[in-house]
């Protein structure tokens, strides 16, 4: 399968890693071997970028900008439709890649190339939607409005998560929205980034389009401190941890530009004693597991009424017994690898520290020997009931280690959900009306994204996505999460032949 992936995306054994649409750019940069976390085989090098490509890539962006942002919005949105038809002959192939080089189950992977769709889909729509208010002037014979222009230049720096949605997020509407953009993908995996790449190319071509409206720059740390001291960026979004992200957004700011943070996520599900566990038991296991407990939206901590708990543990416990851990490439398995053996320390040492601090395992995961894999990069899930003041669950760990907690009222719920650093995704399971309504009122989460009878993983594009606290405030996606990548500009026109003043101030030579 591999081989033919590699075949139809022409990828070589090793390959450059900054391009300028279709045009790849020498660098000076180290190579950087990529390997699969499914059978821990070396797939191809790519070149990192150095500082000179760099620059080549920001100068040549900020030519296009010039002529893509006189478009028109729904000429802009049509070039995002084309793409998103690309994707949809395509959706097969960089699917296997995405899980082939990440690690994550297949149906996952199509799922995430599903939504590159959607948002291109999304953003065609929204090329004709870039509204602006109109008000009312105290002012005779005076029209007040406010505009949106674009910002120009925009740095994306995207998660290994989640490989390639994330970037169609925020690329798919800074077009439509006049933008050009500069990635920077996940140095774990650059070569689904450079397929996503190539097939943008292919429509700005096909269009006559200057090949500067995507580029792709790759690498670590360095390549990020660049774009966010780079002030020719006026908008850098980051995916990632916590630490990056107030990296960034502290770097910019510096500056005086604009982030846009998509950070940690320690997110919760309440299950009260009216929830319908025929739906809170999958929703928790998908939460948990999906991924292989990798995305910022996992469920981290089970929130479980006392009189439920053993209930909720038992079949909780039945379900995990029958997920299936393997090749994320066979539809049959559940669970596919952690992403490298740095997640897999990671997770060990997570599990002996909630030892350590008391917390009791119910089901104890550890490293599996998988035929695929001989580097140990497959794991079984773990769950362990703990104290809600243990200082392990306030960090999230990127792993299927699920926290089962017991409460006595919801307030004390809520309490225990809302009492975390980070407030990305949440949810409460109940048929009860008053429970639903009181968690989504003021009283209720403090969570950007608060769910009622779904689980805490799985956002649908329409709305915004983003949390708060250290979840970094930023949203993306749906609703009018638009707005982070253009200016807006509020216009007084005077069709009058006096001049008066705002607020009846007199001022008459």
């Amino acid at each position: 399968m591999l081989q033919e992936i590699l075949k139809h995306y022409n990828i070589q054994k090793a390959n450059e890693g900054a391009w300028i649409g279709k045009t790849s750019l020498q660098s000076g940069g180290e190579l950087l071997d990529v390997t699969s976390p499914v059978n821990g085989q070396w797939i191809a090098a790519i070149k990192t970028t150095d500082k000179a490509a760099y620059q080549q890539v920001v100068d040549e962006a900020k030519q296009a900008f010039e002529l893509w942002r006189n478009m028109s919005a729904p000429k802009r949105g049509e070039i995002v439709r084309q793409f998103g038809d690309k994707l949809r002959t395509e959706k097969e192939f960089l699917g296997k890649l995405v899980a082939y080089e990440m690690g994550k189950s297949l149906q996952e992977s199509y799922g995430e190339v599903q939504e590159m769709i959607d948002i291109c889909d999304f953003a065609v729509g929204l090329s004709r939607q870039l509204y602006g208010l109109t008000m009312h002037s105290e002012r005779p014979m005076h029209r007040m409005y406010e505009q949106w222009h674009p910002l120009g230049v925009v740095g994306i720096i995207s998660a290994f998560n989640f490989p390639v949605a994330v970037w169609s997020w925020n690329s798919a509407i800074a077009w439509v929205c006049g933008n050009v953009c500069v990635w920077k993908a996940s140095e774990k995996t650059p070569l689904t980034a450079l397929v996503c790449q190539r097939l943008i190319a292919e429509v700005l071509e096909s269009n006559n389009l200057p090949q500067a409206i995507s580029c792709l720059v790759t690498g670590a740390r360095e390549v990020g401190e660049w774009m966010s001291t780079d002030k020719n960026m006026p908008l850098v979004s980051a995916t990632g941890s916590t630490r990056m992200g107030k990296a960034v957004g502290e770097t910019v700011a510096k500056r005086f530009g604009k982030s846009l943070l998509e950070l940690g996520g320690n997110n919760a599900m309440i299950i009260t004693e009216n929830a319908d566990l025929n739906i809170a038991i999958p929703a928790t296991y998908f939460g948990a597991i999906g991924t292989t407990g990798q995305r910022c939206t996992s469920t981290r901590r089970l929130i479980v009424h006392e009189s439920i708990q053993e209930q909720v543990t038992e079949r909780l416990l039945n379900a995990y017994r029958q997920i299936n851990i393997g090749s994320p490439l066979e539809s049959k398995n559940h669970m596919g690898p952690l992403v490298d053996k740095d997640a897999v320390k990671a997770y060990l040492e997570g599990i002996e520290t909630c030892k350590k601090q008391g917390g009791q395992f119910l089901l104890e995961g550890g490293v599996l020997e998988v035929k695929e894999h001989e580097k140990g990069c497959y794991v079984s899930p773990s769950i362990a009931l703990v104290d809600a003041n243990l200082p392990v669950i306030q960090t999230e760990l990127f792993a299927p280690l699920l926290y089962i907690i017991p409460y006595k009222d919801l307030d004390e719920a809520i309490a225990i959900q809302n009492n975390v650093p980070q407030g990305l995704s949440s949810t409460i399971m109940t048929m009860n009306m008053r429970e639903a309504e009181y968690f989504l009122s003021h009283n209720g989460s403090d969570c950007g994204i608060a769910n009622v009878n779904i689980g805490t993983s799985g956002a649908e594009i329409g709305g915004a996505f983003g949390g708060e606290k250290e979840t970094g405030g930023g949203r993306e996606s749906g609703s009018d999460a638009w707005k982070n990548y253009m200016r807006r500009q509020t216009v007084t026109i005077n069709y009058s032949d006096e001049l008066p003043l705002s607020q009846g101030i007199k001022f008459e030579i």
